[in-house]
């Protein structure tokens, strides 16, 4: 490699195969501060605080893999997976020719064999039940459909046919076999929608796999997707993902590619509310959808909604109603400073291009937050909470007027109406 050329920049030069982008600003996070784990709503569940997408040099990162999973515990993460991309390494070249070609191919091809087991040995030497979850898991990428994320599988799964996702939806439905791998068993998720021109061919839908897709990423970086594409004629991929029939969490990624994994202040991350502090335990959160998007490290958010029926459920769940009024309950906390913090609490469902906004409620973080908001599955089968900072704007705007163009801090995960 030439000197003075990173890995992401050699990538540029090659023809953008994988997208990287730039770093935000380096403002480490504090490890140990924010809020309390505990949630002031429910109960049975523990707070942690976790960053599912990162990079290293087995793709087009510049750190080395072995450091990755140290500097996220050291940066106070609690749950944190490497997820290389996979492209084109393993059915267009494999281990042997990869392994005879210069390092800059990996920005290109992606992950090998080897380089998906040193993922694994590094992910095992890690994780500490109880402490620290290190997770194994890989970014399918497609450079016109998007990227999504799998984690908790055995194997991987290249590009197999370009400009079609329907590959990688029949894959992820595969148990594995001696003949063809598989990866059931796994759960996805569509990361940074929209950055790719294709959307997933518009959020392709496969009832199959619906309780197995799990995560939209609202947050990326440092930047909030709820407009991206919308000043080129695109929906919010927020309302089309949903519309589409998926049933996916809201996350909050580093989508890291430089060397200080876990630290950089401002970028993406996600609160899950576990059981167990284990492999097993973040599985089931992911699979249940309750986890919530922040840009803010030691952010608390739980939130429920209760129908008619007097029941709380929490963010992730379905609601057993058609239309009526639903009470919103939500804590949110981070530290003393946050103390009398203006926000507005946004309840987004269903819209015309963007989501349409049910109900906006200004509150000062302290006390937990209690409103009403009518609902109509006649208007959208999901809703969800966005917490949002009026003194400040969203860097990607929306429609004239919408509260969405104000500064994104959370998005909690969507409740399902199921008459």
């Amino acid at each position: 490699m030439c000197e003075g050329m990173t890995r992401r920049t050699a990538l540029g030069a090659a023809g953008g195969l994988l997208l990287a982008g730039s770093l935000a600003p380096t403002v480490p996070a504090i490890a140990g501060t924010g809020a309390g784990r505990r949630s002031r709503l429910t109960r049975g569940t523990r707070l942690v605080h976790a960053d599912l997408h990162n990079h290293t040099l087995l793709s087009d990162g510049d750190g080395d893999p072995a450091l990755a999973f140290q500097s996220m515990r050291d940066a106070g993460l609690d749950v944190a997976a490497l997820t290389d991309h996979a492209t084109i390494s393993d059915n267009l070249l494999g281990d042997v020719l990869a392994g005879i070609l210069p390092p800059e191919y990996t920005q290109l091809g992606g992950l090998t064999r080897s380089g998906w087991q040193q993922t694994g040995a590094y992910a095992d030497a890690a994780n500490l039940d109880g402490t620290f979850t290190a997770i194994r898991g890989f970014e399918w990428s497609e450079p016109l459909l998007g990227h999504v994320n799998v984690w908790f599988t055995e194997h991987y799964v290249d590009v197999l046919q370009a400009g079609l996702m329907q590959p990688l939806l029949d894959w992820l439905r595969r148990e594995p076999g001696l003949v063809l791998d598989g990866g059931a068993g796994g759960l996805a998720g569509f990361n940074h929608p929209g950055r790719e021109p294709g959307r997933f061919q518009e959020f392709t839908y496969d009832p199959r796999v619906r309780d197995r897709v799990v995560s939209l990423e609202m947050f990326n970086r440092t930047d909030d997707f709820l407009f991206e594409g919308w000043a080129d004629g695109k929906t919010s991929p927020l309302v089309a993902c949903l519309d589409a029939g998926w049933r996916t969490g809201i996350t909050g990624v580093t989508d890291e590619h430089g060397t200080d994994w876990g630290f950089p202040e401002g970028k993406g991350r996600t609160g899950l509310w576990v059981e167990q502090h284990t492999r097993r335990g973040v599985k089931q959160a992911m699979r249940a959808r309750r986890f919530f998007a922040t840009r803010t490290s030691g952010l608390r958010v739980d939130a429920t909604a209760t129908p008619y029926d007097g029941r709380p459920r929490r963010m992730g769940s379905t609601l057993p109603i058609e239309r009526g009024v639903v009470r919103i309950r939500l804590d949110l906390a981070r530290d003393d400073d946050w103390v009398g913090r203006p926000l507005t609490a946004q309840v987004l469902r269903s819209g015309s291009g963007a989501p349409t906004v049910a109900h906006v409620e200004e509150f000062q973080v302290g006390p937990l937050v209690t409103f009403d908001v009518p609902v109509d599955v006649a208007d959208g089968d999901w809703f969800l909470v966005r917490i949002a900072d009026p003194s400040q704007r969203n860097g990607t705007s929306g429609p004239e007027g919408h509260p969405g163009n104000d500064f994104g801090v959370a998005y909690t995960s969507p409740w399902w109406l199921e008459p």
